[in-house]
Parts: structure tokens; C-alpha cells; sequence
């Protein structure tokens, strides 16, 4: 039913929405727009949502909305009272549903990957800043860039405590059975789009990377591979990547390992002229959160005395869905916030694993790729 105050929708029902999204929003109380509605193709997954909602003490209980009834899309996006939508759609119906949203003159908050592959990116950012921009926000939303940890990174980085950065190395390694809630989820199962896995999950990398590093990444060369059938068409990706003539390091995803318990690895290492960094998660008081450890080497203050090292650890809780939302409903506000979410930054995640997946072996420029989507 119609509220006075303007209200949002979550477009799509699946378990990112309920596991994620409603916890955020629950999190952000009066700070965030009242659910007013959930839409999914099936009755099923949105009535399940919107109970979910309800359990989780998100009143009163978002409306219903399918493909197939009068209750649909069109009359959800047709709604006054919701200015703004959440997407969290299937990789390759996400554009066409954001282009939707905008012509019903929403504000559209949209799961990472900005699209498919980069070509399709760079159709729909232009779209929108030709068409929609002027009067509609429109961020995607990846937690990572959002995560508090990985922003103390790059606020430590940036500050100069490891001195200028040298190399860095990123290491994610999964283990994906047939099993696995995500894998059971029919559009991953068999994927319609690049990558697999590797697009779907590999760009939480990729931003946090450039969340943290002071430079952005230009060039890499790079191996695919897939080691289980199952997750077609690739499940891992190796590559040595360039930042200009500034740095360079190594990127390993993978989400083909063979066993749930995989090599022990820092996640992140930045490497600097004056000391290093690593951000991992670890369990604190049995809560999940983002450590940063800092070691920084200290000059001798006379000569023929030792040199030391200091160490700096900075935790921070896990959020990264709460921050994005509300950086999200502050822009739409139009209040100062986070400078999160930019559609074209979150192409060069697209860049960076379609430029992976492609590579083999050759040196892909990362900012022609971006540029001109080929």
C-alpha cells in the first residue's frame, strides 16, 4: 500500500537478497527507506523474501510481485511511493531490468557486475549518463570497495606507512562442490555468461585491489583454466599484473580447489619501500571481521644500533553490504557520501577478469579494453 514516505523494492529473490540485503536493511533501521516490495519471476521466491522480511522485523510486509500475474514488474516499477529499486537479478538479465528501472524513473542500486562483459558495460553506462543522470542515481553494489577493512587499507597505503608500494599479490582460492547452496542456484549452475564463477565472484577481488592500491592496474598477462567440469566454462585465472611504470603483482583466483581446506595464504599482501601490509578474515570473539596488519620497518636512530620494526592491526567488522546501502540512500538523499558504487570503476573489475580469461599469456592493455570494450 502507498506510504508518505518514498520507499524502495528489491528486484530479485534469491539468497544473496535474503541472507545479505534484508539483514542490511534491517541493520539500518529508520536510517534506510521502508521495503515496500519484492519481486521475483517465481510467487514462490518472493513470498519467501518477503516473509523473510517480515521475520526479520521489516513491517509491514513487503508486497508481493511476479512475472505472469497482474501483480508484476511493470506494476511494481508503475508504483509512486517507490522511487528507488535494489537489483539483485540473474548476471545477464541485470541491464535490461536496470534500463526498466530507469525509464519508471527510479534510483537503481544494482548487484555487481555492472554487466556481463565489457562491451555491455560500457552500452549501459553510457545510456545512463546520456539519458538517466541528470535526475536518477544509479551505483552498483560491491561490497568489497564498501568493506571498512579494505578502506583502512587504503587509507593506511595512502598515508604513506608502508612507504611508496613496490608489488602486491592477491590469493582466493575456493573450493565449489555440487553442493554448494551458490552452485545450486539454477542460473550459476549453467552459466550464460564469461567466466563463470570467476565473474561472479572473482570482481570482489578486483575491487578491493583497487580499493586499496594507489595506483590503478594497466596491464596484465594471464592464464585460464578449468579443472572441474562442472564449473564451466573456467574456474581459475593466473596473472601477472601491471599498475604503469609503478608496480606490479600477481593475481590468483580460482574457485576449482580440490578440497574444502586449501593451502594456507595471506589474501592480500601489498609490498611497499618502506614496509608491508596483509588484509585477511579472521574470527574475532566468534565475529568475522577484516584484519589489517601492519609491519614498518624504523630506521636506527645512531648508527651501529639495530633496525626495528613496528607493528600496527587494525580490525573492523564485516558491513560492506550496510556501508554500500547507505552511501546508496544518502546519494539519493542527496547528501555527502562515500564515493562508492561508480558504475565505471566497477567496469574495470568486468576488464580485469574478461581481459583474464582471454589473455592467454598475451599482454592485455587494461585501458584501451575499458575504453573501447574489445
Amino acid at each position: 500500500m502507498p506510504t508518505a514516505a518514498p520507499g524502495i523494492a528489491i528486484l530479485g529473490a534469491g539468497l544473496f537478497a535474503k541472507e545479505a540485503h534484508l539483514p542490511a536493511l534491517k541493520a539500518l533501521g529508520s536510517d534506510a527507506p521502508p521495503l515496500l516490495a519484492v519481486y521475483s519471476r517465481s510467487e514462490k521466491s518472493s513470498r519467501e523474501c518477503s516473509e523473510a522480511a517480515v521475520a526479520m522485523g521489516l513491517e509491514p510486509a513487503p508486497a508481493i510481485y511476479r512475472d505472469g500475474a497482474e501483480m508484476n514488474l511493470d506494476a511494481l516499477l508503475a508504483r509512486p511511493d517507490i522511487t528507488t529499486v535494489i537489483v539483485v537479478l540473474p548476471i545477464t538479465l541485470q541491464p535490461s531490468i536496470i534500463l526498466k528501472a530507469f525509464a519508471a524513473g527510479k534510483h537503481v542500486l544494482s548487484e555487481k557486475p555492472v554487466a556481463p562483459d565489457v562491451a555491455g558495460g560500457i552500452s549501459l553506462i553510457k545510456t545512463y549518463n546520456e539519458k538517466y543522470k541528470k535526475n536518477l542515481v544509479w551505483r552498483i553494489a560491491e561490497n568489497f570497495e564498501a568493506e571498512p577493512g579494505f578502506r583502512a587499507a587504503g587509507k593506511a597505503i595512502a598515508e604513506g606507512k608502508i612507504g611508496k608500494v613496490n608489488f602486491f599479490k592477491a590469493v582466493v582460492v575456493n573450493h565449489i562442490d555440487v553442493d554448494n547452496k551458490w552452485y545450486k542456484t539454477p542460473w550459476r549452475t549453467v552459466p550464460d555468461y564469461q567466466g563463470g564463477f570467476l565473474l561472479d565472484g572473482g570482481v570482489h577481488t578486483i575491487a578491493a585491489l583497487r580499493t586499496m592500491l594507489t595506483h590503478p592496474l594497466t596491464h596484465l598477462s594471464a592464464f585460464a583454466s578449468l579443472n572441474h567440469e562442472y564449473l564451466k566454462p573456467h574456474d581459475t585465472i593466473h596473472a601477472v599484473v601491471q599498475a604503469g611504470s609503478h608496480f606490479h603483482g600477481i593475481v590468483e583466483l580460482s574457485f576449482g580447489a580440490p578440497t574444502k581446506s586449501v593451502p594456507p595464504a595471506d589474501e592480500f599482501v601489498i609490498t611497499g619501500s618502506e614496509g608491508w601490509l596483509t588484509v585477511n578474515s579472521v574470527r574475532v570473539e566468534d565475529k568475522s571481521v577484516m584484519r589489517v596488519l601492519i609491519k614498518r620497518a624504523v630506521k636506527p636512530k645512531a648508527e651501529g644500533e639495530p633496525a626495528t620494526e613496528v607493528e600496527e592491526v587494525i580490525d573492523n567488522p564485516k558491513m560492506g553490504v550496510e556501508a554500500e546501502f547507505r552511501s546508496f540512500f544518502d546519494a539519493v538523499a542527496g547528501k555527502p557520501t562515500l564515493e562508492i558504487g561508480d558504475p565505471l570503476e566497477a567496469l574495470k573489475d568486468v576488464v580485469f577478469i574478461q581481459a583474464g580469461l582471454n589473455s592467454g599469456g598475451e599482454l592485455v592493455d587494461l585501458e584501451k579494453l575499458a575504453a573501447e570494450g574489445k
